[in-house]
């Protein structure tokens, strides 16, 4: 741990961290970027980077863009992430009485507890799940996969049906090109450059940063305006705090525990603790007044499920949602595959991604308390600069992939495959998910099969296996219900 910690001292590692949070911070506030768009945007640039400060990058990014969105949402009632809408029932309120830096303030403590507990979660949970891991065979890896997907659909926004038909167009363009085990070719169509795959990278930028592009040109929104007065970063007081411990702790935990569940994702974990607040909350008959417990168990929260996430992705190579799927990528792009064998083979690197995570969530609050004066000042950014800004990065990033227009063409069709989806409701999630977990699907199930002679039904005889599945029936029909009332 010690040499680790040495390691992410680097001059890379460090500007990394703190450009990937100061980014981060700016894409979570401005309303209809997010957490995914930014991560989007910056993967192809971490090509030409080791893969440490790429992970610093790309967390900085995520941990700054979940925190990012409260600040909208505080300030002008439009949360800058799906994350963060359960910020704006008090902390606009507070802001209309002129408290808009306090609560800014309750919102930067809330998300350092939050993502520094969950980071502690990851060190403890993480290393134990990957070596209990290593006890199970592709039977049990394929069960986990399939737990993934099911969960992923069965949370998905629309329908459960648009959900499977997502992840299913994700798994097919994964296995485009040749076979792993037998080298023919598959689904190619006769084009040269399908024959080695489709470039995951360029349909990722493709479905998530141009059909945003897309989608907001379409919509045709008027632009909103935004308050001009300057703000004043300010803590809260330490007895006010003391009151609002028991939120706080408990928000953590449920936060985490939410993150470590495939599909769930840091708005489902946001909503549940805001509502566990209320129903608990030492201050529950202030909610929706501007009551900053209300800050506390929202933004606690959706923080903590930024380390919970990781779990499952860096322990068992199963990403949870689009985000990780994005982190996973890089990792398997770097040459580095996620799951148990990488903390037995590299502990160092992952030692270094725990403290790398840890630092950036203590970065968050440090960028957020210097950057709230100009907050309002980011939230003038024209939509349209923006927006071309974007369009750009995109495709420069794509074709920085390998110098082929190919990588372009691919990224501006899933473009507006992914515009398409998003117009219907069709979750990108769930695409994603398949997209990256397609090889190991196949990989696993193919080799099960040649365990059990043939016998599908036998892969899930076994004893872990069957547990798995049975886990995930529940879960299923656990997050189905649970999903129901919040999209009416």
């Amino acid at each position: 741990m010690i040499d680790a910690l040495s390691q992410i001292l680097a001059f890379d590692v460090l500007v990394s961290m703190f450009g990937g949070t100061i980014l981060g911070v700016v894409v979570g506030a401005v309303p209809g970027l997010g957490s995914i768009l930014g991560l989007s945007i910056v993967l192809p640039f971490t090509f030409g980077m080791d893969t440490l400060p790429s992970m610093a990058l790309l967390l900085g990014v995520y941990a700054g863009s979940v925190y990012g969105g409260s600040i909208s949402a505080i300030l002008i009632n439009i949360p800058g992430t799906p994350q963060s809408a359960a910020t704006s029932i008090d902390g606009y309120p507070m802001s209309r009485k002129g408290q808009a830096g306090l609560a800014i303030g309750w919102a930067t403590l809330a998300s350092l507890f939050g993502g520094t507990f969950s980071a502690f979660v990851l060190m403890s949970i993480a290393s134990p799940l990957a070596y209990f891991s290593l006890r199970l065979g592709p039977p049990e890896f394929f069960a986990l996969t399939l737990m993934a997907m099911v969960c992923v659909a069965a949370v998905s926004r629309g329908s459960m049906i648009k959900g499977f038909i997502a992840g299913i167009i994700g798994l097919f363009v994964a296995v485009v090109g040749s076979d792993p085990i037998t080298g023919d070719l598959r689904f190619e169509y006769d084009v040269l450059e399908l024959s080695a795959g489709v470039n995951r990278v360029a349909v990722l930028i493709g479905i998530f940063a141009l059909s945003e592009v897309f989608v907001q040109v379409l919509s045709g929104n008027k632009p909103v305006e935004y308050p001009t007065s300057g703000l004043a970063f300010r803590l809260p007081g330490l007895g006010a705090v003391r009151a609002r411990l028991k939120t706080l702790v408990k928000s953590a935990f449920i936060g985490t525990f939410i993150g470590i569940l495939p599909g769930t994702g840091a708005t489902a974990a946001s909503f549940v603790s805001y509502l566990e607040a209320k129903r608990t909350g030492t201050f529950r008959e202030k909610f929706g007044e501007g009551e900053p417990e209300g800050i506390v168990a929202s933004e606690t929260s959706n923080n903590a499920v930024t380390g919970g996430a990781l779990v499952p992705s860096l322990a068992l190579g199963i990403p949870g949602d689009a985000v990780t799927a994005l982190i996973v990528s890089l990792l398997i792009i770097k040459g580095v595959q996620p799951g148990p064998f990488l903390f037995t083979d590299d502990p160092g690197f992952v030692y270094s991604v725990y403290w790398i995570f840890f630092f950036i969530n203590i970065v968050m609050a440090v960028v957020g308390g210097f950057m709230t004066p100009i907050f309002t000042r980011i939230l003038k950014i024209p939509k349209e600069l923006l927006l071309g800004a974007i369009t750009v990065f995109a495709f420069v990033g794509t074709y920085s992939l390998s110098g082929s227009a190919f990588e372009v063409l691919t990224c501006l069709i899933a473009g507006i495959v992914g515009c398409a989806m998003r117009m219907n409701n069709f979750p990108l999630s769930a695409l994603a998910i398949g997209l990256v977990l397609g090889p190991l699907v196949e990989e696993s199930l193919r080799q099960s099969l040649i365990m059990t002679d043939g016998s599908f039904l036998e892969i899930f005889y076994r004893p872990y296996s069957a547990i798995i599945l049975a886990v995930t029936i529940l879960l299923m029909f656990a997050m189905n219900l649970k999903n129901k009332p919040t999209t009416n």
